[in-house]
């Protein structure tokens, strides 16, 4: 469309607009607002496509395009034979609805509930329930490494949960319930973070009950620079895995009231990481355990502050990007 031809129309649709009513106007703004975050979503999308290039069947090269299904640009191999587009083999590769995407990531960067999202963006339920963990599978895992300096490493602990479970491996527990002994067990979930002084930050569930040595060997060296510190308080299994690996590592007396060693060694900033997690999460009223790494990964996208828009948070879930 050449110039001439727009400023007539933007002409016509001038007219138009002062006859409509408020509530018409409210309706088309909202259409508007669906076909710009609809044309953003595959734009975002389409540049994943171009990025990776390969068949996601065979990694082949040659390629050649194949129409256009819902919106995006499907391509065929050459080699085997299949189709695909830029969403295949993502957790994303079958969610319709894509004018509703950037929607959706404003909720859960608001830190909204299931309900309150689906009221929002104008989906069931168990759709914005599903399109949660579909997004944050993800996007869980992206995390800004290694951590260097001094790091922080502690572990907290959540009671187990099998909520949404339809074969229970217990007895039930009404409203959550509370844990048969007191003190971490065997009934609680344990959320192992680590993080240095930079804001740099990585999380593992090691299973249940208190963490071990041969688990924070499994954890912690992949994120580990060489050279650290590594602060933790008193616990034997933090010892032992400090000598197998030969890690400078200096324990806090927690137990016995110590908060700080040499005015520079402590555990605040890794405290406060799991204060903000656990204050965070009772909005959701309790979460079942198998889907905490993703709320984990969502937390830390919220703490890093570099995904600010929704499509920062899409581009961080397509393309892996660190946190």
């Amino acid at each position: 469309m050449d110039s001439r031809q727009f400023q007539a129309m933007q002409a016509q649709v001038r007219q138009m607009l002062v006859q409509l009513t408020g509530k018409q106007l409210d309706e088309l703004r909202e259409a508007f607002d669906r076909c710009t975050s609809l044309a953003e979503c595959l734009g975002i999308i389409e540049a994943r496509g171009q990025r990776t290039r390969r068949c996601p069947h065979c990694q082949g090269e040659r390629l050649y395009r194949h129409g256009v299904f819902y919106g995006l640009q499907r391509y065929r191999c050459r080699e085997c034979g299949k189709s695909f587009n830029a969403l295949t083999g993502t957790p994303m590769a079958f969610i319709r609805l894509r004018d509703k995407w950037l929607p959706f990531l404003q909720c859960m960067l608001n830190s909204m509930t299931v309900r309150g999202a689906a009221q929002a963006t104008g989906i069931h339920r168990n759709t914005s329930f599903r399109w949660r963990h579909r997004f944050m599978t993800m996007a869980k895992d992206a995390r800004a490494l290694p951590l260097a300096g001094i790091v922080e490493a502690d572990e907290t602990y959540l009671l187990e949960s099998q909520k949404g479970s339809r074969h229970l491996t217990r007895p039930a527990r009404r409203r959550g319930g509370t844990a048969s002994h007191r003190g971490p067990g065997k009934e609680h979930d344990c959320i192992l973070v680590a993080c240095d002084r930079s804001g740099k930050a990585s999380d593992f569930i090691t299973g249940r009950g208190p963490v071990t040595a041969a688990q924070l060997q499994q954890c912690l060296p992949p994120v580990l620079a060489p050279g650290v510190l590594l602060a933790t308080d008193g616990a034997r299994a933090y010892q032992a895995f400090a000598k197998a690996t030969g890690i400078a590592h200096r324990a806090v007396n927690v137990a016995a009231g110590q908060r700080v060693v040499d005015e520079v060694i402590h555990l605040q900033t890794v405290n406060s990481c799991h204060g903000r997690f656990k204050n965070w999460l009772k909005r959701f009223h309790g979460v079942a355990s198998k889907y905490l790494p993703n709320y984990l990964g969502w937390r830390h996208a919220l703490d890093a502050g570099c995904v600010a828009t929704p499509q920062q948070l899409l581009r961080a879930a397509l393309f892996l990007i660190a946190i």
